[in-house]
This record gives structure tokens, C-alpha cells and sequence, in this order.
């Protein structure tokens, strides 16, 4: 597959180096020059340019990509590099930083395929293994892992269930599960999903469909 990744930071360059290992065709955009370098060197190929310039992503091949991650801090160039990217008919995931709020999360919500808050995942992580719970699996992610956060949704099959009733694939867990707009806390087994809930789950790649189909509803 191919990908359009906006931005060369700590979120970004994790995602390159590990959907680079998969064998995945990765194309980084980025303003800033000392960045172009480095991914460079990373043996990415990058276009120098701002994220939210629609010639700058055709440069790096939005119009044939299956999808674009926009990882800078600003979230007016992520969202603009989203939209972009919706024209064209990518798969669009979007990050919002460490002041999300739920207005925020309501306003882009319904116009990007996937929101990710890397600041809230990762507090909710550490929490779990501060806790005692088994956080060695994403701590360790290797290239074959996919973590992501996903919203319980009327008509998902979930709704309802307590955790130990989901039939995941065995190689994926719910580490973090919050109640809409809540902070994501360590889920116990007779924790029970209602519409509007988050849970966060790791899985290996291959099982990710397996994953959706259990949690959001069909046609998601």
C-alpha cells in the first residue's frame, strides 16, 4: 500500500520507520529542512513543503495513495491535509494534540476516517502498567502490531457486552476503555460497552479486520 505521511515528528517518524518495515510505500511531507534531511538519510523519500498545500501533496502522490496520515502539531494543517486527501479518496487519519477536548473531537470527528491523540493513548498505557497491568505489548510495538483508539457506536455488535463477552482475535487487546469524553481507564472484565464508549486496542495487522468487525457496526 501506499502512504502519504504529513509531518516528521515523534508520532510520524514512528509510523514511517514501522509501516517502512512492513514493505509499505511511505512518501513523507515536511516543511522543515533539517527534517527533509533526516528522513532522507531514513531512506524515505520526502517533499519539503507545507502540509496543507495541495501541491505540495500531489508532489508526493496524494492522487494514487490509500491513505495519508497528517501528524504535525498544528491541527489546521493536519485537518487541511485530510481534506485533501478526501478529495482524492484516501483513507484519512488525523491527529489532535495533547489539549484534546471534546469539542474538538465532535467538529473533526465526522469528517476524517480515524483521530488519533498519541498524549491521551499513551497516558492511558502508562497508567496501565503503573497499575500492574500488561503493557509490555505495546511498549515493545513491533511492525506486525497496529494499536488504535476506536469508538463504540450505535448498531456495533459490542453494545452491551462486558469485556470478557467480546470475541476478539487472541492476539488483540483492550487495554483502555473510557466512557464518552472520559479519561480512558484500565477496563475490567465485567466492564460493560454502551454507544459512545472508546476502547483502546492492540492487535497484529492481519487480525485488525477481525478487530473492527467485533466492535464497530457493519458498513463501518
Amino acid at each position: 500500500m501506499k502512504f502519504v505521511i504529513v509531518g516528521y515528528g515523534r508520532v510520524g517518524s514512528r509510523t514511517v520507520r514501522i509501516l517502512g518495515k512492513e514493505g509499505h510505500e511511505v512518501v513523507v511531507v515536511d516543511n522543515d529542512v533539517d527534517r527533509i534531511d533526516r528522513i532522507e538519510t531514513d531512506g524515505f523519500p520526502a517533499v519539503q513543503g507545507d502540509g496543507d498545500d495541495e501541491d505540495v501533496l500531489l508532489e508526493a502522490g496524494i492522487d494514487d495513495a490509500d491513505a495519508i496520515g497528517a501528524f504535525t502539531p498544528d491541527l489546521n494543517v493536519n485537518f487541511a491535509a485530510c481534506m485533501v486527501g478526501n478529495h482524492y479518496g484516501c483513507r484519512t487519519v488525523l491527529r489532535i494534540d495533547e489539549d484534546y477536548r471534546e469539542e474538538i473531537y465532535e467538529k473533526y470527528a465526522d469528517e476524517v476516517d480515524e483521530i488519533v491523540y498519541p498524549e491521551r493513548l499513551g497516558a492511558a498505557g502508562a497508567k496501565t502498567a503503573l497499575l500492574g497491568g500488561d503493557f509490555n505489548v505495546v511498549t515493545d510495538l513491533a511492525a506486525n502490531l497496529q494499536l488504535t483508539v476506536l469508538q463504540i457506536k450505535d448498531g456495533s455488535p459490542a453494545v452491551g457486552k462486558r469485556m470478557s463477552e467480546l470475541e476478539l482475535p487472541d492476539s488483540a487487546r483492550i487495554y483502555a476503555h473510557g466512557h464518552e469524553y472520559e479519561p480512558l481507564t484500565i477496563p475490567l472484565p465485567g466492564t460493560e460497552l454502551a454507544a459512545g464508549d472508546e476502547v483502546a486496542v492492540v492487535a497484529e495487522t492481519e487480525s485488525v479486520d477481525e478487530v473492527r468487525a467485533a466492535l464497530l457496526p457493519a458498513n463501518s
